[in-house]
């Protein structure tokens, strides 16, 4: 085994032992290839798998925010919402509706913003579908409103800091204004009320 995979017989032995800790990566793909068996690379934060600790994160987001529009008079909302159109398929994480202003509100929720192109892109494509996707539940708007939030940190701040014209530009309002915006949710015209606003853990909206 250690002359296939070239590698010292001494050190095989101390990993046929358990002594791992000091292993490359590399080294050992070499012994598992030998083997003809897999190597998988878990990550972890903190002690936990890494999708674990980012749905735990993005279930946070989402019960936080969907608690806030419940209390507020007039709207109601479904989530998880999955859709199937043209072709298009996709999940909106919250979709509310004000029946009185006849408004969709499409809620995307960001544990971070790793793609802020890919972002403005995705939302942009709920804008488009989410009227016939509003009427299939019997809500028929007038206007549509997109908001992203986004899980509160230093690295979030950072993120949308780089990339602050393209973002503020697709999303110009903030947490102030969607927390008004709620109260009575006006849309002027044809306009779009658009807007990105950080979600702390324990529950304020900023930006």
């Amino acid at each position: 085994m250690a002359s296939g995979a070239g590698l010292d017989r001494s050190w095989v032995s101390r990993v046929e032992r358990g002594h791992v800790r000091d292993a490359s990566i590399g080294r050992l793909r070499a012994i598992a290839g030998m083997l003809e068996v897999g190597l998988e690379i878990v990550p972890s934060w903190r002690g936990g798998e890494v999708a674990r600790v980012v749905n735990e994160r993005h279930s946070r987001l989402h019960e936080l925010f969907a608690a806030h529009l419940a209390r507020t008079r007039g709207w109601e909302f479904a989530t998880e919402v999955s859709f199937s159109s043209w072709g298009e398929r996709g999940v909106i994480d919250i979709l509310g509706w004000h029946a009185a202003r006849r408004v969709l509100l499409v809620i995307e929720l960001k544990t971070e913003i790793p793609d802020p192109a890919g972002l403005i892109a995705q939302v942009g494509r709920y804008r488009r579908l989410v009227p016939g996707i509003g009427r299939e539940r019997g809500w028929d708007s007038t206007s549509v409103a997109t908001w992203v939030l986004v899980a509160e940190s230093d690295m979030n701040r950072r993120q949308l800091a780089r990339h602050r014209v393209m973002l503020w530009n697709a999303f110009p309002l903030d947490g102030r204004a969607l927390r008004r915006w709620l109260r009575d949710p006006v849309c002027e015209g044809a306009g779009a009320v658009n807007g990105l606003a950080f979600l702390a853990q324990c529950g304020p909206l900023d930006r």
